[in-house]
């Protein structure tokens, strides 16, 4: 699948398969995140990869909005430094991650922004000047999702040309 069929057809995946994960492409995973483009080359990221099934079932009590990380193959745990370019490019790395997997017919969801990611720190042996941005829970998908079936907004709604308002096509 190339790049833009990732993009367009790319859904959240919360029910995962009993299926393992092979070691290189979850190797490739976290490739492309440590590829991903960083503003002024500072990659202020980390990526803790879990695998045990007991820690990803904490990981799932941990973050109150992804129970279901404990039923995934594999969780990426994104940490990032302080500051608005560590959110901004481990967001990017995020993204990158995600797509690679789906890629390969892996799916993902973004879990974080609410819950009690800071207690993760502790779990995971992270530093407290580090911040867990993510957690992100890959597997097969139990059932087949609707490709490229996504309730988006019309393309004139959200792009403009020139100015905001005017049109783009």
């Amino acid at each position: 699948m190339n790049v833009f069929e990732s993009v367009q057809t790319v859904l959240a995946v919360r029910d995962f398969q009993d299926k393992p994960i092979e070691a290189a492409l979850v190797d490739e995973i976290v490739e492309a995140g440590r590829l991903t483009a960083s503003g002024s080359n500072g990659q202020p990221w980390h990526f803790v990869v879990v695998e045990d099934r007991e820690a990803l079932r904490r990981l799932g009590e941990l973050a109150k909005t992804g129970p279901y990380i404990a039923k995934a193959s594999v969780a990426i745990v994104v940490v990032v430094n302080a500051g608005d370019i560590g959110i901004s490019d481990g967001s990017r790395a995020i993204q990158s991650m995600i797509l690679t997997a789906w890629s390969h017919g892996i799916g993902s969801n973004w879990v974080g922004f609410s819950g009690r990611l800071a207690e993760i720190n502790g779990f995971l042996d992270i530093p407290a000047d580090q911040n867990v941005l993510a957690v992100l829970p890959f597997g097969y998908p139990v059932k087949a999702i609707g490709q490229g079936l996504k309730k988006r907004k019309p393309l004139a709604e959200v792009a403009f040309r020139g100015k905001f308002g005017q049109p783009y096509r």
